[in-house]
């Protein structure tokens, strides 16, 4: 009997299976009759001039967002949604104005379109796996003289533009290649979903309907409003951090108390943007990670000071192993594998970095042209065309990423330090890379997997909670008031927030990401801020004050 009603089970879950792959190739097949009657241009005809300049200025501007998250928290969502939406607005206002002169010659298509977001989000990729604020920085002196292993070996090579570009170069295009046999067999044959791919596809496809249009205009003018906002309100901060520890990014939310210990909302769009992008299962599981350190974790270390550790040790010395990617996890194991192959004595730290720079820009690339070919399958792209625009993507990213991140570098002398406004987290974790932690991860994850979907939705996620062990609790309030905004207005309108969410998002994350190309020109001219804000105590100011009367 039981056997029977196991049986009866198993097929309801197969016809349910049948029954959304079925309502699912009919979604495909709808989409498809829009555009039945529209010609799908060849392959050379998708590589357009007006394609690859909008993607170039697309991705100098991406290069700056990720190089400023690389730099802070080293989170990164995902921009596919962004360089879709971004490219559509440009390269449609483009074809306007000139088909209004009469001059237009090949109509914008929506080939044309995934050409754009696959070349922007490979050269944007680049800032990412080229390991600004990992295993390159990882490499510098700034990086080693934090490190215990400083004491005893000088094995460190710092940042130079040229062999940044050429080491790049040389490792950036292998993944590349090496996926390219694989696409009939995942994409085609396989028909493996690659969710990323295939809901940039969709969006794809419905900006080039006719209602799709209209509401990607709406988007973009979102997207535009809260760019200014984002901006602006990045420009206004400037004035108020002319010394350390100035300005509204150091405001003390929740007191002076709490502020010391890393938790305060520091006033940031990037991260307010990034929770309305990042699951909430994310933004939660980065608090609580903040709340056991920060809150309890280091207060119960500091109390021990001199007992478990000597009691001038720096706190640096202190910081567990830390994760956002499989990516940087395969790069983490050539770390572990070619360093102890080489030996300490034998330049095994540089060597086991540059390996993992191999490893993470193969697996980085390979993955994300994966997907990209699966949007190509969906908007009927061309896989060649597909594969040219990621190539002159990645050519692009690995000229792009390395003039972004030197201006970064000689703009902020402190960057790469616990205290500076750019502390590049990740980069000291990839010299001290050490197994801590790693069983207590496995542990939950296995919790996760044994109490099934519904359940684990209440279990955070080790990887998330891993990061505020070295950043603190700042970002992570930034980014769970990001997910309460997004978690309201789905309330309120689920289809409007749906809908124009993604572009309010993208616009907070781009405005303030933008201000870092004039504030990092401002620093290299020695333009300082006219006013330090700063907030102190009570007993402190009365200090002041006295000090400043007498």
């Amino acid at each position: 009997m039981e056997n029977r009603s196991q049986k009866m089970v198993e097929d309801e879950k197969e016809e349910r299976k049948e029954k959304v792959k079925k309502e699912e190739e009919e979604e495909e097949l709808s989409v498809e009759r829009i555009f039945e009657n529209k010609e799908v241009p060849s392959w050379r005809k998708q590589l357009t001039l007006r394609a690859f300049t909008v993607s170039f200025v697309l991705s100098v501007m991406f290069c700056f967002i990720v190089m400023k998250l690389n730099l802070t928290t080293g989170i990164i969502p995902s921009l596919n949604v962004s360089a879709g939406l971004l490219g559509f607005f440009f390269v449609k206002t483009w074809t306007k104005v000139i088909a209004n002169s009469g001059l237009l010659i090949h109509p914008f298509t929506r080939q044309e379109n995934t050409v754009i977001q696959t070349c922007v989000v490979a050269s944007s990729g680049i800032a990412f796996s080229g390991g600004f604020g990992s295993y390159l920085f990882g490499m510098s002196e700034r990086v080693a003289q934090q490190s215990e292993h400083s004491k005893d070996v000088l094995d460190y090579k710092n940042p130079t533009l040229g062999w940044m570009i050429g080491f790049l170069f040389v490792v950036s295009f292998l993944g590349l290649f090496s996926v390219v046999p694989l696409r009939k067999i995942m994409i085609i044959d396989f028909k493996l979903t690659y969710p990323s791919g295939t809901a940039t596809a969709h969006l794809i496809n419905s900006f080039h309907t006719p209602e799709g249009a209209k509401l990607a205009k709406k988007q973009v003018r979102q997207l535009g409003k809260f760019f200014s906002f984002s901006f602006l309100w990045g420009f206004f901060q400037w004035f108020f951090t002319a010394g350390e520890d100035c300005g509204f990014s150091n405001f003390p939310t929740f007191g002076l108390k709490a502020y010391e210990y890393k938790f305060f909302f520091d006033f940031s769009a990037t991260y307010v943007g990034v929770g309305m992008i990042c699951p909430h299962i994310i933004n939660v599981s980065v608090l609580v990670g903040g709340i056991i350190s920060w809150g309890i974790m280091w207060p119960l270390i500091e109390n021990r000071k001199g007992n478990w550790y000597p009691a001038d040790i720096s706190p640096n010395s202190l910081q567990g192993l830390q994760d956002w990617s499989l990516a940087s996890t395969y790069g983490k194991l050539a770390i572990f594998t070619i360093g102890a192959w080489a030996g300490s004595s034998n330049g095994g730290i540089l060597a086991g970095l540059a390996a993992c720079g191999v490893m993470m820009n193969i697996v980085s690339t390979a993955s994300d042209l994966m997907q990209d070919f699966k949007t190509g399958y969906l908007t009927l792209a061309s896989p060649r065309s597909m594969f040219v625009s990621q190539v002159m993507g990645t050519a692009m990213g690995c000229v792009i990423s390395p003039c972004v991140f030197w201006i970064f570098y000689k703009a902020f002398p402190d960057l790469g330090f616990p205290t500076s406004e750019y502390p590049a987290p990740f980069a000291t974790v990839y010299y001290n890379m050490a197994k801590l932690g790693v069983e207590a991860a496995i542990l939950i994850n296995l919790i996760r997997d044994c109490l099934g979907k519904k359940r684990s939705w209440f279990i955070p996620l080790p990887m998330a909670m891993a990061i505020p062990f070295y950043l603190g609790s700042y970002f992570a309030i930034d980014m769970c008031v990001g997910s309460l905004i997004l978690y309201i207005w789905q309330k309120i309108n689920k289809a409007k927030a749906d809908a124009f969410g993604p572009a309010v998002a993208s616009g907070l994350i781009c405005g303030d990401g933008i201000w870092t190309l004039p504030s990092s020109v401002l620093a290299l001219a020695g333009v300082k801020p006219p006013i330090c804000m700063k907030f102190v105590s009570r007993a402190t100011n009365s200090r002041v004050d006295k000090f400043l009367g007498s």
